[in-house]
């Protein structure tokens, strides 16, 4: 990229990462701000100083007073740029998304975690006929949805054009759920859980956080390595899944916590392992326990296997828990 420090760049492709995430221009002060939730810290005068930079080389274009927002070689440049600094990018995700999830289950309010789906328009309807059966058959986080036309945000994220969005609730609720309870929790990694039965059996694929720069449920329901319709079907398939460890005295105070999130309509937990005992053929060590939890996008992944195409865009942002609404209240919309 010809500048000066590798610290440089890393800052730029920071700002580069949080612009690729927006569909509207930001401005330096909004973009300060975001950098600062991901451990960067830059002023809002140092921000314009890298803007301005970013402009001369064609990455970014100013929008008026309106902020920035990236050009085509800029989109480029946030998919090459220093690989190696993206390693556990996803774990970072996780990680930061779990930080920012407030929610309160006995006020039942507070911020959620969830995936962005973006449907064309003239298939959202198709799409919601496709993810209808998977939300009834409890392949989901949970039921509560939210549904926003092009221009309209949903958390952080702009719908651009022609487009509709589609927020499902993230298995992370979980991760910060146990973190406010300061129960320390390891994610491990995303991968295919196959089901026989209805029961989970086994992980037959994975993708280990720590050494991914991509959500591994983006890439398994992009490559169609998931059957959440035959699961429907006949009880048998695979879904996308994660894989978490908690300290095996922690136990009894997670179960509780499942359980308020439960009644609140937040799921996700499909099994929970007893202490230094496999879960889904999954080794686990001494003194330890292992939880499968659902993947949020299964609904997503079933319209994905009828060939309804959707940008996926997992542990993306967060949103008001009241802001939600079943999906049969979307689905009659």
């Amino acid at each position: 990229m010809g500048f000066e420090s590798q610290e440089v760049e890393r800052k730029v492709v920071s700002i580069l990462n949080i612009l690729g995430k927006q569909r509207e221009p930001l401005g330096a002060r909004v973009i300060a701000r975001r950098l600062k939730d991901h451990g960067v810290e830059l002023s809002e005068r140092a921000v314009r100083y890298h803007l301005k930079l970013m402009d001369e080389r064609g990455l970014t274009k100013s929008v008026g007073k309106d902020g920035r927002l990236l050009t085509e070689q800029g989109i480029e440049e946030t998919r090459n740029a220093l690989a190696r600094d993206k390693m556990g990018f996803a774990l970072s995700r996780i990680e930061a998304l779990a930080f920012r999830t407030s929610f309160d289950w006995e006020k039942c309010s507070g911020l959620v975690p969830v995936n962005i789906s973006l449907f064309p328009s003239e298939n959202f309807k198709k799409a919601l006929r496709a993810m209808r059966e998977a939300f009834e058959a409890g392949l989901c986080v949970s039921e509560l949805v939210a549904v926003a036309c092009e221009g309209e945000k949903l958390g952080e994220v702009m719908v651009p054009q022609g487009k509709i969005g589609f927020a499902t609730v993230c298995s992370i609720i979980i991760n910060g759920s146990l973190l406010k309870a300061g129960i320390p929790l390891e994610s491990r990694f995303g991968g295919i859980l196959q089901i026989r039965d209805h029961k989970p059996t086994r992980f037959v694929d994975f993708i280990h956080y720590a050494g991914s720069t991509l959500d591994p449920s983006e890439v398994f329901i992009k490559a169609r390595m998931t059957s959440v319709g035959e699961i429907v079907s006949s009880g048998g398939g695979k879904i996308v899944a994660n894989y978490r460890e908690i300290p095996a005295f922690c136990r009894p105070m997670t179960d509780n916590i499942v359980t308020k999130l439960k009644e609140a309509g937040l799921g996700g937990l499909i099994v929970m392992g007893e202490p230094s005992q496999p879960v889904c053929e999954i080794p686990i060590a001494l003194n330890r326990v292992g939880m499968v939890l659902m993947g949020g996008l299964n609904p997503v992944a079933a319209a994905e296997e009828q060939g309804i195409e959707a940008e996926n865009m997992s542990m993306s942002t967060v949103m008001e828990y009241r802001d939600l609404v079943n999906f049969k209240e979307a689905w009659s919309e």
